[in-house]
């Protein structure tokens, strides 16, 4: 817990200065047409009850940034791992899905129900997040397991080639302009520092093949495996 708040409060420090600075980052490829980034994830799905109260949070962001992108209900999710990192071209036909499952399985072994705790909103220079804080060590064990597998599998991934996945956190929003009113906007997140969004006892994963953005559109649900 003491960790993941330092992480997140790191992040929002940092997101301040690069607001404040017009020093973030402008996703170009939201809007287009031709992105054909996919690739594979293992995820957790948010519980219904949750969904409404970012939502809520979402249309209060939307009446101070309309023209921003937001995740619509069915995007929002909590990444476990990726696998295999968004890139232009993959595709399932590269794959034997079923091996990808038998190694999340392997992985599974021994590793309890997960617990999260949805608390506070921080950002980040491309992204507005909601904090995840976990209760026990479930995820990240199950994180581990996935990387040192995978690994040593001989299938294609890129596990922690973007970064080192250890946070829960949920995405809600990614700038696709330029911020309208940065101040204004740093505000309506430092009110929501402490906002409770509701815990969630997770107890399926699903393995999907997705786009960057994992708009609901264009996922494609794989597997779905249950945890003890």
């Amino acid at each position: 817990m003491e960790d993941l708040s330092a992480y997140y409060n790191s992040l929002f420090d940092e997101s301040v200065k690069a607001f404040l600075a017009g020093d973030y980052f402008i996703d170009a490829q939201i809007n287009s047409l031709s992105d054909n980034r996919f690739g594979l994830t293992l995820i957790i799905k948010i519980d219904d009850s949750i969904k409404i109260k970012i939502q809520s949070f979402i249309d209060d962001l939307k009446n101070i940034d309309p023209h921003q992108y937001y995740y619509s209900q069915s995007d929002l999710h909590v990444t476990v791992m990726s696998i295999i990192s968004c890139y232009d071209g993959f595709s399932l036909e590269n794959i034997s899905v079923t091996d990808y499952i038998k190694v999340i399985e392997k992985s599974m072994t021994d590793i309890n129900a997960i617990e999260i705790d949805f608390h506070g909103v921080t950002a980040s220079s491309s992204a507005i997040l909601i904090q995840g804080f976990l209760a026990e060590d479930a995820l990240n064990n199950l994180r581990n397991n996935l990387r040192m597998n995978f690994k040593s599998s001989g299938l294609e991934q890129s596990i922690d080639k973007r970064y080192s996945i250890f946070a829960a956190h949920i995405t809600v929003a990614r700038f696709r302009q330029k911020i309208k009113d940065p101040p204004k906007l740093i505000h309506m997140i430092e009110e929501n520092r402490r906002r409770d969004f509701g815990k969630m006892k997770v107890e399926q994963l699903d393995l999907v093949y997705n786009d960057w953005y994992h708009r609901e559109d264009f996922v494609k649900q794989l597997y779905s495996l249950s945890l003890k």
